[in-house]
């Protein structure tokens, strides 16, 4: 079953842990999928900057909405790693994930993480990779 943008966004509204952050779905077409979600300071470390957690959120939200895109929507993520790269600030946080390539139940995924601001560049912030295996319903 493939899902469209809209059915994609339900799904994310129906994380209470979404909403928490603020995450919305931007873009979600076959084999991707983009997050974003504004930084505000309830999601800064000590330092005032973005907390590596919320980075974390981000690649592995994208990560599971980009395999769903291939594999439907009955997934979770099955593992992922994350290499922090540059400290995020800014407005928003921008995650892109895409499929590198799938099986009938499982999709390895890559996803860079992206702050931005206006009147700058968007900085990568990070990348992640991760794996994508779908579940049965129970």
């Amino acid at each position: 079953m493939t899902l469209t943008l809209a059915q994609a966004a339900a799904v994310l509204a129906a994380q209470p842990f979404s909403s928490l952050i603020g995450a919305r779905i931007t873009a979600f077409d076959s084999g991707s999928a983009t997050l974003e979600i504004p930084i505000r300071d309830e999601l800064r470390q000590q330092f005032g900057l973005v907390h590596g957690g919320v980075l974390a959120y981000a690649a592995d939200n994208a990560l599971t909405f980009a395999g769903g895109s291939i594999l439907g929507p009955n997934v979770l993520t099955a593992g992922f790693t994350i290499t922090y790269l540059r400290a995020a600030d800014g407005e928003r946080l921008r995650a892109e994930a895409t499929v590198t390539t799938a099986t009938a139940r499982q999709a390895l995924c890559r996803c860079e993480i992206y702050s931005e601001a206006q009147g700058r560049d968007p900085i990568l912030c990070a990348a992640a990779q991760g794996t994508t295996r779908l579940v049965q319903p129970s």
